[in-house]
């Protein structure tokens, strides 16, 4: 996924209209995306076939990517966050990300797919509270 270069004339709310989601998700996970994309350029940085308008993150990616990020952002609170706003699962990021594709808000690749979001991780198990605080400290 990556997001595109034009500027968008949908409000979030908008764009949650007719999804399960609030529109805070969507926000998040456009956010989430250029930390991811800016994680991966980083890891990525000493390549030298790395381009660096190709910012492309795949669905996998995307989901440990927004998993960090929704962490760094609310802590332990990050579950309930997600929860609040309709988010359970990693196949929610994919419908997030494949709605807003649908309304030319994020762009995909032909190898990309929906399934790739499908079972990432188990959400009680990536924010479990443990795994938090390790998480957590990371950041610090």
């Amino acid at each position: 996924m990556s997001i595109p270069t034009i500027n968008t004339q949908f409000g979030w709310t908008q764009v949650a209209e007719s999804t399960p989601y609030a529109p805070a998700a969507f926000d998040f996970v456009e956010r989430g995306l250029g930390y991811t994309a800016n994680l991966m350029a980083l890891e990525q940085e000493n390549d030298s076939g790395f381009d660096e308008l190709d910012r492309h993150v795949t669905g996998q990616q995307l989901c440990m990517g927004l998993r960090d990020f929704a962490i760094e952002c609310y802590g332990s609170l990050a579950p309930i966050v997600l929860r609040h706003w309709d988010v359970y699962r990693t196949d929610d990021f994919g419908a997030i990300v494949y709605h807003m594709a649908d309304l030319k808000l994020l762009r995909t690749s032909p190898e990309d797919s929906i399934e790739d979001f499908r079972g990432v991780f188990d959400f009680d198990e990536a924010f479990h509270q443990q795994e938090l605080r390790e998480c957590i400290g990371a950041f610090e």
